[in-house]
Order: structure tokens, then C-alpha cells, then sequence
């Protein structure tokens, strides 16, 4: 058993890995982290960029759950199995909240200068998920309630900001999805344990400071 878990560790320390490692990957989150996931929407056959669901304007092109829905979501490693069995080059969809991390998302660009104020600061951080235009800090789940005082207490909160908690839904490495491959930015580090998240309060402050400096209050179109 050690040395399949070491195996999945290593297939997820890699860049640009897909196919195989793709059920690998899926059966760590679900049987060895208990964190729900399901198969996200395959991109469109006739073009990459965009998505396979009948939206077509779809924002999130395949990086997001279709058929099943996100309800369906398990940490079950047989339904894992069959899933990818079927589906080998599906996108690895986690459902957050719950039992799972949330996710604090915000574009690329100041997402590397959030991570570098927060490593001055000497914070603690988990992993963190890269996609092309957005990086996504994974933390403790939290409630509605929670995540509504904490930011009205915030003068202002830019409109790029995006918080994924109980309901969401986030796409993990290594996934290839309509607007590219997704990465790990910071890897999580080797064990059996579920990585460890930081609360969302110990984020959210240098994050809003990053984005209020570099002008990206915004949400995008």
C-alpha cells in the first residue's frame, strides 16, 4: 500500500502529466484525502477552447461538472474507478466545502504577488492550484455565515475575487481543460494525511491588498 501511495505522489508532483494519471490522481483526492470528486465536462472535440456543454458561451470551458452533477461528487475509489475508466481524459472536478478545502481564487498576475506578501509575512500556506488566467489558494471550508462577515468588514472587496466554498467546485491538477493545463503552483507536500489548508482569514486580507494595488477590482467579462 506504501508504495502505491508513493507512486500517486509522485504522479502528482508532476507538470503537464494527463490520461493515466488522471485516475491516479482522482483516487489520492477521493480514497486517500476524502476530499469529493467527480469527472468535469470534456472540452468540444471540434475545438479545444471550448467546452462540451450546451452553454456556448460557457466561461469555464471544461473545468466544471455536467452530467454527473456536482451532487455526485464521492470519495468512493470504485466510483473513482469507473468514472475515469470510461473517462480517462476527463478533468478532475473537487467539489469544496464540506469535507473538502475551499478555494480562494483571483487572477494570475496578482495571485503571485498575494503568495509573495503572505511569504513575507511568514504565513503559512498549503497548496496552491494554477490555471492559465487564475490561481486558487485551497482553504478550511467555510460557512456563509463566516465568509459574509469577514468581508463586510472589508471597505472594499474587488469584484475579481472569487470564493469557492460549500456548493463550488474547483478543477485539480493535472487537468487539461478549454484554457489550458492546471497545475500546481505550490504542490502539496508528500504524505498520507489530506494536505493541510490555512484558515480563510489568515488569506483574504493580503489578497484584497494585492488586488487593490495592482488595479484589479474589476470582475472579468
Amino acid at each position: 500500500m506504501r508504495e502505491i501511495l508513493g507512486r500517486r505522489r509522485r504522479l502528482l508532483s508532476r507538470r503537464g502529466d494527463s490520461g493515466p494519471q488522471l485516475i491516479e490522481a482522482a483516487l489520492t483526492f477521493a480514497s486517500d484525502w476524502q476530499w469529493p470528486v467527480l469527472p468535469g465536462v470534456a472540452t468540444d472535440p471540434r475545438g479545444g477552447s471550448r467546452c462540451g456543454c450546451p452553454d456556448s458561451e460557457c466561461t469555464v470551458p471544461g473545468a466544471h461538472p455536467f452530467d454527473p452533477g456536482l451532487l455526485a461528487a464521492t470519495t468512493d475509489a470504485r466510483m473513482v474507478r469507473w468514472w475515469w475508466g470510461n473517462r480517462p481524459t476527463a478533468p478532475v472536478i473537487l467539489a469544496t466545502g464540506g469535507r473538502a478545502p475551499c478555494a480562494v481564487s483571483l487572477p494570475a498576475a496578482p495571485a503571485a504577488q498575494a503568495l509573495g506578501d503572505l511569504d513575507r509575512l511568514g504565513m503559512r500556506l498549503g497548496p496552491v492550484v494554477a490555471s492559465a488566467d487564475r490561481w486558487s489558494i485551497l482553504v478550511k471550508p467555510y460557512s456563509l455565515e463566516q465568509l459574509g462577515e469577514l468581508l463586510y468588514a472589508k471597505d472594499f472587496v474587488p469584484g475579481s475575487l472569487r470564493f469557492h466554498g460549500e456548493g463550488g467546485y474547483l478543477a485539480l491538477p493535472p487537468s487539461t481543460t478549454g484554457l489550458g493545463e492546471v497545475r500546481w503552483e505550490r504542490a502539496p507536500l508528500p504524505g498520507s494525511a489530506s494536505p493541510w489548508v490555512p484558515d480563510v482569514e489568515a488569506v483574504v486580507d493580503a489578497v484584497v491588498e494585492a488586488l487593490t494595488r495592482t488595479g484589479v477590482s474589476a470582475p472579468e467579462k
